[in-house]
């Protein structure tokens, strides 16, 4: 959603209800209807559901995500965190040239190329803007 949307995240939802359990969660970590990308996964984890659940929840309750930890949204003040000037392995561009499909990959599979090369995922990103891959599919239903 864009920035247009902001306060209206939930109409992305109109057959969902707010869960009581993953609320009270959120709030527990969210600053300022903020909740970081790392802390909407750690709650997934936490009380076992997945992270687009999470994301949902999240948008019923109008909170904003942010800072995507692969830098694509929520890094003020810079629209984004990525380097498209990296110096990409060669590993790196194997990786990402047999996960994309038509010049996409998703950011779980963004996730999991960096934990197989033991890279940081903001790295994995940063390799992907390098590449004209677009990361599309994030977890959280964010993007």
């Amino acid at each position: 959603m864009t920035h247009e949307d902001k306060g209206h995240y939930a109409n992305k939802h109109q057959d969902k209800q707010i869960d009581e359990n993953i609320s009270k969660k959120i709030n527990s970590l969210a600053d300022n209807s903020n909740l970081t990308c790392a802390a909407a996964h750690r709650v997934a984890k936490d009380i076992s559901v997945s992270p687009k659940d999470i994301g949902v929840q999240t948008d019923l309750m109008e909170y904003r995500i942010s800072q995507c930890q692969l830098g694509l949204f929520g890094c003020s003040p810079e629209p984004k965190k990525i380097n498209p000037d990296i110096e990409v392995s060669k590993n790196l561009i194997d990786a990402l040239d047999k996960a994309a499909v038509d010049g996409r990959i998703s950011c779980s599979q963004c996730w999991e190329i960096a934990s197989t090369l033991k890279i940081k995922k903001l790295d994995t990103a940063s390799a992907c803007e390098k590449m004209k891959i677009k990361i599309k599919v994030c977890q959280l239903g964010a993007f």
